[in-house]
């Protein structure tokens, strides 16, 4: 997972909003070997972003190609970046990765369906120890990868902390590192 992240952290314009990022983490963790991926609508609902807002984006970022849809069965997309299969693990692994990585996007908004917070517990449990639930990261890295303006990260690391997510977090001021526990039912 923290491998796709950081494709997407260089592969995506670093205003790409929170949710394309997230139709972008499915459609790479769910595309073929000849760079299709069909999202059903129930996929695209449980996200909770506007996904036709969203496929738009990525496509004015040259990213992919919108084949068919958004509709009601879903939506078809063509990715155009190729660099995506040297990704590894397989794809098996990489649609366990995708459902696992909706279900860690849904105990990130527990209150409210922002992306932004949907993308950062993702990201935080991703670069977690899967034991002890603890992470470390450069605070500049985790805003270049989550593609969120410095001033609203804080704030969702406080929200996530509020919905239970986060245990504990703090930047150190010596380093600029973003230090953090997942809350113990989070690991």
């Amino acid at each position: 997972m923290a491998e796709i992240l950081s494709y997407l952290a260089v592969a995506l314009p670093s205003d790409t909003s929170a949710g394309a990022r997230l139709i972008a983490l499915q459609v790479a963790l769910r595309v073929n070997a000849v760079l299709r991926v069909d999202l059903p609508a129930g996929l695209l609902r449980s996200l909770r972003i506007d996904s036709p807002a969203a496929c738009r984006e990525l496509e004015r970022a040259r990213w992919l190609s919108v084949v068919a849809g958004p509709g009601t069965e879903g939506v078809a997309l063509q990715l155009r970046d190729a660099t995506l299969l040297t990704q590894a693990p397989a794809r098996p692994d990489r649609r366990r990765a995708a459902d696992w990585a909706l279900r860690r996007g849904s105990l990130a908004r527990t209150r409210g369906t922002e992306p932004r917070l949907q993308l950062l517990g993702v990201y935080l449990a991703a670069y977690s120890d899967p034991d002890l639930g603890v992470g470390l990261r450069e605070y500049d890295r985790v805003v270049h990868d989550c593609g969120m303006p410095d001033h609203r990260l804080s704030r969702a690391l406080h929200d996530l902390a509020d919905n239970g997510v986060l245990k504990t977090w703090q930047i150190c001021p010596d380093s600029g590192d973003l230090h953090w526990k997942l809350s113990p039912g989070q690991r």
